[in-house]
């Protein structure tokens, strides 16, 4: 298997550098997350077309960009290689003849955070970390707990009394010390900060390590081959602590050093809940952080993230890229995640159906034109959530899809 080609690791805040070979949490001067550093020079004499024909559908076909030194750390349940749905008849209800769906309910564990967890757990275990510990409304905890499991490491999980038990009975099923919380996820995350150095873990909270986003950046790159090299023009993406909006952002900048892509980048739009939207207050208000949200309610546990470390870095891609940030509400979630699976197949995480709420919002303000590429990501998979899901969904008349 191709060498990783990691050089170091730079702060995403002040531009501090650190030593990519032993285990880091935030920046120590100002706090803000690390990302990790490439010789993409060197990558790019390995990664051409004819190479990346011959891998196997895994991110891990990406691995001169991916940071874990020997190939025997790696951790894998076959994540990645999701697919990209030509979504024909959703697109024809909505006029949209280039609408795709990236499905990432088809990853281990049922959702995208297979990908970051993977790639977190690995480096852990590879830079001798020996017990981890993890803040999840859900899907974060399950991914980790598997991960975890499968390297041999003892994995503490803290997740919100509330949350559908479906993922707490998943973080038990891969024998995870479980402990619930009353409060939400930024209650969990304080906990395990505050007895995380006595108990010997290392913490894999989202962006308060290196790694969950290299991990999730691997999405950019699956959009690109799967288009033939190409990008779309708008990408919608439920963000809650973003590292996978964060991460694409980053590979789409990787792949114009690899010469995979041109100038030119999608539009990326952020999509959250109405009763949690501090990005898209920040956004709207033109502030380069966004500021805790009060009193943070919806059922999609992934979008119920009061506060996210990396906000300063959704925002700067958002605003790059020429994109927004749109709040929906949780009704117009499982309304959309109705027509995603009446039209598509697609049992859809309310996270998903938000995507495509934010897309009609988009069509009626103008700013989405329905002719475009257009990328939705469906995070996870419905199955988990039939708890907060079941009442609303079979209450309702039958979707007629209009728009």
């Amino acid at each position: 298997m191709e060498t990783s080609f990691l050089t170091d690791l730079a702060c995403g805040g002040c531009r501090k550098t650190y030593a990519a070979d032993v285990l880091h949490n935030l920046c120590t001067e100002c706090g803000k997350p690390l990302l990790a550093r490439y010789d993409l020079k060197a990558a790019a004499a390995t990664m051409t077309p004819d190479a990346m024909a011959s891998r196997a559908s895994t991110m891990w076909r990406y691995r001169e960009v991916l940071p874990v030194q020997n190939e025997a750390n790696i951790i894998t349940l076959g994540e990645g290689g999701t697919p990209l749905v030509h979504a024909e008849r959703l697109g024809e209800r909505l006029g949209a003849k280039n609408l795709f769906i990236k499905d990432e309910s088809l990853n281990p564990t049922g959702s995208f955070k297979a990908r970051g967890l993977c790639m977190a757990v690995s480096r852990a275990k590879e830079l001798g970390a020996k017990a981890l510990a993890i803040p999840s409304a859900g899907n974060a905890a399950g991914a980790m707990a598997a991960y975890a499991a499968k390297a041999g490491l003892p994995a503490y999980v803290f997740m919100p009394k509330d949350t559908p038990s479906a993922f707490i009975t998943e973080c038990y099923g891969h024998g995870a010390h479980v402990e619930l919380v009353d409060g939400l996820i930024t209650d969990c995350g304080k906990i395990v900060e505050e007895r995380k150095d006595e108990e010997g873990w290392f913490d894999v909270s989202t962006l308060k390590e290196p790694y969950r986003v290299e991990g999730k950046k691997t999405m950019g790159y699956e959009l690109v081959e799967q288009f033939g090299r190409e990008l779309p023009n708008l990408i919608l993406y439920p963000a809650g602590g973003g590292t996978g909006l964060i991460g694409m952002w980053k590979a789409f900048a990787e792949m114009g050093e690899l010469g995979w892509v041109g100038r030119k980048r999608p539009r990326m739009v952020a999509v959250q809940a109405e009763g949690c939207q501090p990005i898209v207050r920040a956004f709207d208000q033109g502030l380069p952080n966004a500021p805790e949200w009060e009193n943070a309610h919806t059922l999609a546990s992934g979008l119920r993230v009061p506060r996210a470390v990396g906000d300063f870095l959704m925002l700067d891609a958002i605003r790059r890229s020429r994109g927004c940030a749109v709040a929906v509400s949780d009704e117009d979630m499982i309304d959309n995640v109705r027509e995603i699976g009446s039209t598509e197949g697609i049992f859809a995480a309310p996270e998903g159906g938000a995507v495509l709420a934010a897309l009609k919002q988009l069509f009626k303000t103008g700013l989405a034109d329905p002719s475009e590429r257009i990328v939705l990501f469906n995070t996870g998979s419905g199955h988990k959530y039939v708890d907060n899901m079941q009442d609303l969904i079979t209450g309702h008349d039958t979707h007629q899809g209009t728009n």
